[in-house]
C-alpha cells in the first residue's frame, strides 16, 4: 500500500484514523428476503417462504435491505430511500426481481441501478437510479418470464416499454463524509420526461429488528425533531438526520405486519408497512405521537420536463456531543466538493498514470461496485436451526434441510459479497478474488477478509472452509493461500504477521483436503462441482452410482497449486523463522505426489495433448474428453523458489537434496530450469513446456476457447459436437451454451458451458506471464491457432486482458460489449456482470457482481505499472516452468 498520508484518504485507513471512518458505510443489502437466513420454512423453499410481495410487510430476522443504504457496522441504525412515482402498488423501497422460480434463467433482478464512484472509507459514495414514471411493470415482468423457456432470452425491464418517451426519474444519490461522525447526503431526481412529473421521496432511518428475539431486550425509539429525526438506540446512543426543507415526518414500526401475511392474527397499530400504506392510502397506519422504530422525512415534488430538483440531509453520528449545523447548500456543497476532490487524488495515486482515460474509468467503476458490495452479514447457525426465545420454534423437518453440521458458524461481520442483490451472502471462492483488487485500495480489508473464513467461528472444526449459506458444506476451489499470496505482494510484501496467520489457518484446511477429498489415498482428488457449476456432463457434487467415482482434472490441479502456494508461503516465512523450513518440506513433498499421480492416473491424455476428468467405471476407465476450463486449470498449478533456497545450508535444501537422490521417480515433475537473471528462480509446475504449447494449441483457438473476449469456459466446437456419457443405464451429455444456462442444474442461474468468465481468466493470464518470465522471448505459439501469427507468451497475456477489458470500452458506433444487442446505454453507466456471452461478450447472471469481476480493475493496473514497487516485487519473485531438468540437475550433480 502507498507510505502513510500520501493522499488524504490513504490517512483514513491508517490505524488511528480507519475504524472511526469505517464505522458508517454502505453496508446494508440489496435483498435480505429469500436468503437462507430468513427461511424458517419447514422444506427450505426460500424464494417462495420470503417473497418480495413479504419484504415491506415482514421484518427480518437477520439483516435488512433498502436503495442506496448506509448502516452502521453492526447493522443496528440503518438509512435509505424510497421512492413513489404516484402509480405503483408500493413504495419503491428495494430492488424488485424475479425469484428462483420465476425466472427462466433462475433468479434475476429486473431494475437499473448502478455504484457510481466510492471511496475505501466511504468518504465518498455514489448511487445511481432508474426509476417509472409509470406503473412499475412487476406482473408484466413476472408473467414474461414465466412464459418462456431456458432457450428464450430474459426478458428484461428495457423489453416492457416502461422507459419509452424518456418516462423515467434519473435519480442520484451522494454521500460524502465531513468528518467521521457527520455524513451529508444529496438526492437529485432529474425528469426525462416530456411532461411535469411528481416523485415522492422519502429518506428513511431505522433499527434493524434485535428486540423481538431477544428476552428482555430494550426497545430502541426514533422520535422528531426539529428539521428531521431523533433515534436513540438501547445503549442511549443518540443519532441525528436533519433534513432541508419542509418534509411531513411519518413514524411506525419495525415489526411484522401478521394481519396482512396471515390473516386472523394481531399487528402492532403501526407495524413495518405503515408508511407505505398511509403514503399511498391515507391510512392510519403511521404512528400520530411521532415515534417508532422507523421513520421517514416525506418529500413530494413536482419537475418540469428536463429539469432536476433535489433533497438535502445531514446524518450526524455523534451522539449529541458536537454542534452540527442544518443541512444546508454551502456545507452540503463544499462537503462533496471535496471529499470528490479528494477520492479522485486517491485513485490517481492508484491507478497509474500510464492507464488511458477510458480504462482508468473502468478500474474506478470497478472499484466503486466493490466498495459498494461490502456487506454487514449476520447468521448464527445455532438459533437458526433452533429458533429464538418466546417465538414460535421452527418445524423440527427443517434442520435436515441445510448447514445441520454447521452449528458452530456465527457471523456478524462486513464482508464483501458477489452481488448485493443475486448473492447477498459471501462464497468462500469469490472472497478470495474479492481479496486481491481490494488489495490495491484497502489492502487492511483485503487480509482481514481471507482471515475471516479461517476463524474458528466461520470454519469447520475439521478444517472445512465453509463454502455459502445455501451449503456451507459444498467444496469451493483451495484459492485462499493463492489469494492470501497475492495480497501480501501487492501490500509491498512487509506483512509477515498477515501471511504467518493464514498459513497456520490452512495448514487444517489443507489437511482437510487431503483427508477428505482423496477417495483411495493415492493423490488424486474429486473435489465435487468446485464452483464450475453446470461444466461437465453430469453433476460433479452428486453420488454416482455404486462402483463409479470421478478423478478430477481440476480437483487435483487446484491441490497441486494449492501445495505450491503453501510452499512458497513457508519460503517466504522460513526467511525470518527457519521453523517454517518443516512446512516448506512438507508442501515440496505433497506437490511432487500429486503432480506425479496426475500422469499416473491418466488426468494428461498425451494423444489429445489435453487434460481430462477421468470416470472410473466397475469394469471400466474412460477419460471425459471435455474441451473445458477443467483441463486448462492444471496450468496453474506453478510456484517458484529462488535456487539460492536449494542451495543452502538449511533443513529445506538438504531434503531437497535427498528427495531428488531417492525419489527420482517424482523429480521429473517438481523442478525445472533457473531464470537466467540476476534473482536466479526454479519453476515447481504440472505442464512443462511441451504440454504447454500442446494445451495452447487448443486454448487460442478461435474454435475452442478464444473469444473476442476472453477464454470461454468450454469451447466452442462443442457446439457442434455434444460430448456424451453413459454411466450405467443413463446417459449425459454436455454441450456449448456460450449465454445463459440451459439446464437446472445449480438452480439454472449461472453457466459454464461456454461463458466467460473473470476469476479463471485472471488465473489463466497470470500463468501464462509466469511461463513468459521463464521463456522470454524465445518461446511463441501461434495466436490465434490458424492464424499463422505468432506470438510469445507475455504478448498474448497482454492481449487476452485486453479482451477483457474490451467487454467495458465502447466500440467505434459507441456502444459497449456488455450491454448486449437488446440493452439500452444509460450515459455510459458500467454494469460488471457475473460472466458474458461467448460469441458477444454480453453481460450475463447476476448484474451487479464486481466482486469477482472487480479483478477487472486489477488486470488494468497491473499490465500498465510494471515500474511499481508491488508489481516489480511480484515480477521478481513470479515462477518459470517444469520438466527442463538438464542445468539444475547438473547444479546437484545428479
Amino acid at each position: 500500500m502507498a507510505e502513510q498520508g500520501a493522499t488524504a484518504e490513504h490517512a483514513r485507513l491508517t490505524a488511528k484514523e480507519r475504524d472511526s471512518w469505517l464505522r458508517w458505510g454502505p453496508y446494508l443489502s440489496e435483498r435480505a428476503w429469500g436468503t437462507v437466513r430468513e427461511d424458517y420454512s419447514h422444506d427450505g423453499t426460500v424464494w417462495s417462504h420470503f417473497t418480495h410481495d413479504h419484504a415491506r410487510s415482514r421484518a427480518y430476522r437477520w439483516n435488512e435491505d433498502g436503495l442506496a443504504g448506509l448502516c452502521d457496522i453492526d447493522q443496528n441504525l440503518c438509512l435509505a430511500f424510497s421512492f413513489w412515482n404516484g402509480r405503483d402498488p408500493i413504495l419503491k423501497e428495494r430492488i424488485f426481481g424475479l425469484n428462483g422460480h420465476e425466472g427462466n434463467h433462475g433468479e434475476d433482478a429486473k431494475e437499473l441501478w448502478w455504484y457510481l464512484d466510492a471511496t475505501p472509507s466511504a468518504s465518498y459514495l455514489e448511487w445511481a437510479y432508474v426509476y417509472p414514471q409509470n406503473e412499475f411493470p412487476y406482473s408484466d415482468l413476472i408473467a414474461q418470464n414465466g412464459r418462456r423457456s431456458r432457450h428464450d432470452r430474459e426478458y428484461e425491464i428495457e423489453d416492457t416499454g416502461v422507459f419509452d418517451d424518456g418516462r423515467f426519474w434519473d435519480i442520484n444519490v451522494t454521500y460524502a463524509k465531513r468528518d467521521a461522525e457527520v455524513i451529508v447526503a444529496r438526492v437529485s431526481f432529474t425528469n426525462a420526461g416530456p411532461d411535469p412529473a411528481t416523485l415522492h421521496v422519502l429518506p428513511t432511518l431505522w433499527f434493524r429488528n434485535t428486540w423481538s428475539h431477544r428476552t428482555g431486550a430494550t426497545k430502541p425509539q426514533i422520535t422528531s425533531r426539529s428539521g428531521g429525526l431523533a433515534a436513540t438506540d438501547e445503549s442511549g446512543h443518540h443519532v441525528t438526520l436533519i433534513g432541508g426543507g419542509q418534509p411531513v415526518p411519518l413514524f411506525c414500526d419495525n415489526e411484522t405486519n401478521q394481519s396482512r401475511l396471515q390473516h386472523g392474527l394481531a399487528s402492532p397499530p403501526f407495524p413495518k408497512d405503515g408508511i407505505n400504506d398511509h403514503v399511498l392510502w391515507d391510512t392510519d397506519t403511521v404512528n400520530p405521537q411521532q415515534t417508532g422504530t422507523k421513520a421517514a422525512l416525506w418529500y413530494e415534488v413536482e419537475v418540469e420536463p428536463g429539469a432536476t430538483s433535489y433533497i438535502e440531509l445531514l446524518l450526524d453520528t455523534s451522539d449529541g456531543h458536537r454542534d452540527v449545523e442544518p443541512a444546508g447548500p454551502d456545507l452540503v456543497d463544499d462537503t462533496i466538493a471535496s471529499r470528490l476532490a479528494e477520492a479522485t487524488e486517491f485513485y490517481e495515486f492508484v491507478i497509474p498514470p500510464e492507464v488511458t482515460a477510458d480504462d482508468r474509468a473502468i478500474a474506478r467503476a470497478a472499484f466503486a461496485g466493490m466498495i459498494w458490495g461490502k456487506q454487514f452479514y449476520a447468521y448464527n447457525v445455532e438459533d437458526w436451526l433452533e429458533g429464538d426465545p418466546d417465538l414460535t420454534p421452527p418445524a423440527a423437518d427443517r434442520k435436515h434441510i441445510r448447514n445441520t453440521d454447521w452449528r458452530h458458524h456465527f457471523a456478524a461481520d462486513i464482508i464483501s459479497m458477489p452481488d448485493p442483490w443475486e448473492y447477498p451472502w459471501y462464497a468462500a471462492w469469490d472472497l478470495a478474488f474479492h481479496s486481491i483488487p481490494f488489495a490495491h485500495i484497502d489492502p487492511q480489508f483485503a487480509k482481514e477478509q481471507l482471515l475471516l473464513l479461517c476463524e474458528d467461528r466461520y470454519s469447520h472444526p475439521n478444517g472445512q472452509l465453509p463454502a455459502y449459506e445455501w451449503s456451507f458444506g459444498d467444496v469451493n476451489p483451495p484459492v485462499h493461500a493463492m489469494a492470501a499470496l497475492q495480497v501480501y505482494k501487492i501490500d509491498d510484501s512487509t506483512d509477515l504477521a498477515f501471511l504467518i496467520r493464514i498459513f497456520n489457518r490452512l495448514l487444517l484446511n489443507f489437511s482437510w483436503w487431503v483427508n477428505r477429498k482423496d477417495l483411495d489415498d493415492n493423490n488424486v482428488f474429486q473435489g465435487g462441482f468446485l464452483g464450475l457449476d453446470n461444466i461437465g456432463p453430469f453433476d460433479r457434487s452428486d453420488g454416482l452410482p455404486d462402483g463409479w467415482y470421478l478423478d478430477q482434472a481440476d480437483g487435483t490441479g487446484w491441490m497441486a497449486s494449492y501445495a505450491l502456494h503453501m510452499l512458497e508461503i513457508a519460503l517466504e516465512l522460513s526467511s525470518n523463522d527457519p521453523v517454517y523450513d518443516d512446512m516448506a518440506k512438507k508442501f515440496f513433498d505433497h506437490f511432487a505426489y500429486i503432480a506425479t499421480a496426475m500422469d499416473a492416473r491418466g488426468l494428461w491424455d498425451d494423444d489429445a495433448g489435453f487434460y481430462y476428468d477421468v470416470l472410473h467405471g466397475p469394469d471400466s476407465c474412460e477419460p471425459l474428453r471435455v474441451h473445458s476450463m477443467v483441463g486448462l486449470l492444471p496450468l496453474c498449478a506453478t510456484g517458484s523458489v529462488a535456487t539460492s533456497r536449494f542451495l543452502e545450508p538449511t533443513a529445506f535444501a538438504g531434503h531437497v537434496d535427498w528427495f531428488m537422490k531417492e525419489r527420482r521417480e517424482f523429480a521429473e515433475n517438481i523442478i525445472g530450469e533457473e531464470i537466467d537473471s540476476d534473482e536466479k528462480t526454479v519453476l515447481l509446475a504440472v505442464a512443462d513446456l511441451d504440454r504447454l504449447r500442446r494445451v495452447l494449441k487448443v486454448m487460442l483457438d478461435p474454435a475452442e476457447f478464444l473469444s473476442a473476449h476472453g477464454i470461454r469456459s468450454l469451447a466452442a466446437s462443442h457446439r457442434d459436437q455434444p460430448f456424451e456419457v453413459t454411466i450405467g443405464s443413463n446417459r449425459a451429455a454436455v454441450g456449448y451454451e456460450p449465454a445463459e444456462s440451459q439446464t437446472a442444474l445449480f438452480g439454472g442461474n449461472s453457466n459454464w458451458r461456454g461463458p466467460v468468465w473473470f476469476p479463471v481468466n485472471h488465473l489463466m493470464i497470470g500463468a501464462l506471464r509466469r511461463y513468459a518470465l521463464h521463456t522470454g522471448d524465445s518461446f511463441t505459439v501461434e495466436y490465434p491457432t490458424g492464424s499463422g501469427k505468432m506470438a510469445t507468451l507475455a504478448a498474448i497475456a497482454d492481449d487476452l486482458s485486453s479482451r477483457l477489458v474490451s467487454l467495458f470500452r465502447a466500440r467505434p458506433d459507441g456502444t459497449i460489449p456488455f450491454t448486449g444487442v437488446s440493452g439500452q446505454e444509460w450515459s455510459g453507466r458500467l454494469l460488471f456482470h457475473e460472466y458474458f456471452d461467448g460469441d458477444t461478450g454480453r453481460g450475463l447472471g447476476a448484474s451487479h457482481q464486481t466482486g469477482w469481476t472487480g479483478l477487472i480493475a486489477d488486470l488494468i493496473i497491473r499490465r500498465e505499472a510494471t515500474e511499481q514497487g508491488f508489481a516489480a516485487h511480484e515480477l521478481r519473485r513470479v515462477l518459470v516452468s517444469q520438466n527442463e531438468l538438464d542445468s539444475v540437475l547438473a547444479a546437484y550433480g545428479t
